[in-house]
């Protein structure tokens, strides 16, 4: 039987990735720590147009996708960071590894 997990999170951090490759980095290693397998990606951009400066990352896994978009002009920044999958999913893992964006406030979803 196919389950299905969805974890949205806004998070308003004072340390924002803004590095394409490091990112891509962080995200194919997230992946892994969370027993994902990777299909496709990251692909990454990082656009420079005042008012919506910020990088979005994206991953395909065997069970669905993996995107944070980063704004990083305002302050604090914020992401926005979305993990679906056909599979368990232990959030934990995720919201730990956000800390290091420094965050100051934190909303999220789980549909389960």
């Amino acid at each position: 039987m196919t389950v299905h997990k969805h974890l949205i999170i806004r998070a308003e951090v004072t340390n924002p990735p803004t590095d394409q490759k490091w990112a891509e980095q962080w995200i194919e290693e997230l992946i892994v720590k969370i027993g994902m397998i990777k299909c496709a990606g990251p692909i990454s951009a990082y656009v420079n147009v005042v008012g919506n400066k910020g990088l979005t990352i994206a991953a395909i896994i065997e069970s669905s996708h993996i995107v944070m978009h980063v704004w990083d002009e305002p302050n604090p920044s914020l992401i926005q960071f979305d993990v679906y999958t056909c599979g368990p999913l232990d959030t934990n893992i995720v919201f730990n590894e956000l800390k290091q964006f420094d965050i100051i406030k934190l909303e999220y979803k789980y549909l389960d």
